[in-house]
């Protein structure tokens, strides 16, 4: 089994989503972004968090390879940037560097 660092590793997305993501990823602030994406009054922890965000976006990305019409690019980058600023949250919270 993976752990989740070694997931977001092998996330294979169109560079222009991820490019989007990094930018916005500085701005991330898990009390605002967190509770609308996986619709939830009380915050997860980091771990629970992020593997919420990793099943929503696989759910997304599977619209988009589907050109399923319900798809939108911006939620799909919300969701990728949400993702990036739980992981580094856990990477500072285990004293690991963050670039």
């Amino acid at each position: 089994m993976h752990d989740i660092t070694s997931m977001l590793g092998n996330l294979r997305r169109p560079r222009l989503l991820l490019r989007a993501a990094r930018l916005g990823v500085k701005e991330y602030r898990r009390g605002v972004h967190l509770r609308p994406l996986l619709k939830c009054n009380a915050l997860p922890g980091n771990g629970a968090a992020l593997m919420a965000l990793l099943d929503l976006e696989h759910e997304i990305d599977a619209e988009r390879r589907r050109g399923d019409a319900a798809y939108a690019p911006l939620r799909h980058v919300t969701v990728l940037i949400a993702m990036m600023g739980e992981a580094r949250l856990i990477r500072t919270s285990h004293g690991c560097e963050v670039n």
